[in-house]
């Protein structure tokens, strides 16, 4: 089948879209080519996004067939389907069908353009993701959905509640694709704090991994700061754990966190980011924060600002506070003026690119451990390393000295010390 993907977004969707891969190239030949777009929904700008990319690439492309799916065609399905520019939408309840439908568009059997329903009902959770050729990470995807309902977020409404894969089925999957050359595998999710697999955890299944496989690279995906408990951390004690953490704090501001519905206060945050720093020093860590939710104060937000100014990390990204439909963030009050949630952003981006690049010149002479992607490389511990020679082969791990550090890139200049069988 002759198509192309677009994938927005988290890497749920990026494992997502290697399953949509899988289950179309076992279709037949197509007099059609197709123009899939996975979409996502966790701000209005993410929305704005993918409808200004159907638009250019419909321009550009006139006789493709323009298939929506994915997050944003689940919970924005009126704005999808008022574009004319789009031939099928399919949204994530009817994702794990797209196959089957696109199918059914090339005999000329299809009678509707919209394939949508509740997403809680039975929703699909999907299994057996593929690597792309040549590829030596994978994004493993251990669950899926979310029963927090936190007040800002939109992620239940597009994926259904919580629910997880069991723990042989993925140990399973990371074994294949260790034995077809992947080095790295990401555990993600959309909340894989809340991993359950029976009576067992995300601790259970972590351990499980580091005793039934050998891929030499573990890392986790986002976190929220109670779910990185003291066991868990225990487990980075294993040099195949990768020491790289993103935590999904959104606000150092108690009140705040209460009105967002996050199970954790100030001091919570302040434990975990010192609890890392003790354990694990060398690690990077990144997190996300929003900036100018419903009823943040000037002194909610200078709370959020002195306790990442005076906390250990590396990186933050910052997002304005965006309404989303059917949350109940949209009801509260006290919202805050597009200049107050621009200007706070800011100064948390700048306050993160200092401690970016203070962080990054730390690391100019030492030797890590990287791995060769298809651009450039990436190293335990979460930085990007680009080497003048030739890269070295995409199988195999490399011990890479960094020698400068380029602020513009955001990434190292590296010597390749020796290759790690």
């Amino acid at each position: 089948m002759d198509y192309t993907i677009k994938t927005f977004g988290c890497k749920v969707n990026t494992y997502d879209t290697s399953l949509l891969q899988k289950n179309l190239s076992h279709k037949e030949d197509s007099s059609f080519k197709y123009h899939i777009i996975n979409t996502c929904a966790v701000t209005e700008n993410a929305i704005l996004d993918s409808l200004r990319w159907i638009r250019s690439y419909r321009r550009k492309n006139p006789k493709d067939v323009i298939v929506v799916t994915g997050c944003g065609s689940q919970v924005e399905l009126d704005r999808y389907s008022q574009s004319s520019d789009i031939h099928l939408i399919i949204g994530n309840s009817h994702k794990h069908q797209l196959a089957d439908i696109l199918k059914k568009y090339e005999e000329g059997s299809l009678k509707e353009r919209v394939f949508h329903s509740n997403i809680f009902k039975n929703p699909p959770l999907g299994a057996g993701g593929q690597v792309e050729k040549n590829h030596t990470r994978f994004f493993l995807k251990i669950q899926d959905g979310c029963s927090q309902f936190c007040t800002f977020c939109i992620i239940p409404f597009a994926r259904g509640k919580s629910r997880s894969l069991s723990i042989s089925h993925l140990v399973d999957q990371i074994n294949e694709k260790h034995a077809e050359g992947v080095h790295e595998v990401v555990l993600t999710g959309v909340h894989i704090g809340d991993y359950q697999d029976k009576d067992k955890n995300l601790y259970n299944l972590v351990s499980e991994v580091l005793k039934k496989t050998r891929i030499p690279r573990i890392r986790l995906s986002s976190l929220e700061p109670v779910e990185l408990s003291d066991s868990l951390l225990s487990l980075y004690q294993d040099e195949r754990m990768c020491r790289h953490f993103h935590l999904s704090i959104q606000s150092g501001s108690t009140r705040v966190l209460k009105n967002m519905k996050r199970n954790y206060t100030r001091a919570d945050v302040q434990k975990c980011l010192d609890k890392i720093y003790n354990k694990t020093p060398s690690a990077f860590v990144g997190m996300d924060l929003i900036a100018g939710f419903p009823g943040e104060t000037q002194t909610d937000f200078e709370d959020t600002y002195e306790l990442f100014k005076n906390s250990y990390w590396t990186q933050m990204h910052v997002f304005p506070y965006s309404a989303r439909p059917k949350t109940y963030a949209l009801r509260m009050e006290g919202h805050c003026s597009q200049r107050d949630k621009t200007k706070r952003a800011l100064l948390l981006r700048n306050l993160s690119h200092q401690r970016f690049h203070e962080q990054a010149e730390l690391q100019v002479g030492k030797v890590k451990k990287v791995l060769p992607l298809q651009k450039g490389a990436v190293s335990r511990d979460y930085w990007n390393v680009h080497f003048e020679d030739d890269l070295p082969a995409l199988n195999q791990e490399v011990s890479a000295r960094l020698i400068s550090w380029s602020a513009d890139k955001n990434q190292f200049q590296g010597v390749i010390s020796e290759s790690l069988v």
